[in-house]
């Protein structure tokens, strides 16, 4: 039963920084936070990071080539938290390396599948405290 004295959880409160987010490998995503920011977040950069480098003239296969290198880590950071939050181990990132079958999987276990319930072995539900 809920304390009635208590403040309601903010449903949009982070428990991490986005330096923690994304530079980070300790700790647990949700699903949303995982298609906020592994995303939405890391999309909305890859478009900016060439539109940018489109006006300064730079070659489209350097471009991509230096948008992939700078989103790379980032991308790595949000995907091993998610894993986490599965409770699986986070060298699971791995499992990207696989052509299409790999990367599939990957989306649908850290997209779409929800993170094990209370505290593993990664940290604290990042759901907790949460309406759900």
């Amino acid at each position: 039963m809920m304390n009635p004295s208590a403040p309601a959880p903010n449903p949009l409160a982070e428990p991490m920084t986005l330096p923690q987010i994304f530079l980070g490998l300790q700790g647990r995503l949700s699903r949303q936070q995982f298609w906020l920011y592994g995303v939405a977040a890391l999309l909305g950069l890859s478009v900016l990071g060439h539109a940018l480098l489109g006006i300064a003239q730079v070659r489209e296969q350097t471009a991509d080539l230096l948008v992939n290198l700078l989103l790379v880590w980032p991308a790595l950071a949000v995907s091993v938290k998610r894993w986490h939050d599965r409770d699986k181990s986070g060298w699971w990132v791995l499992l990207n390396l696989v052509p299409v079958i790999g990367w599939l999987w990957a989306l649908i276990d850290n997209g779409f599948l929800r993170g094990t319930d209370g505290p593993n072995r990664f940290g604290e539900d990042p759901l907790a405290g949460r309406l759900q």
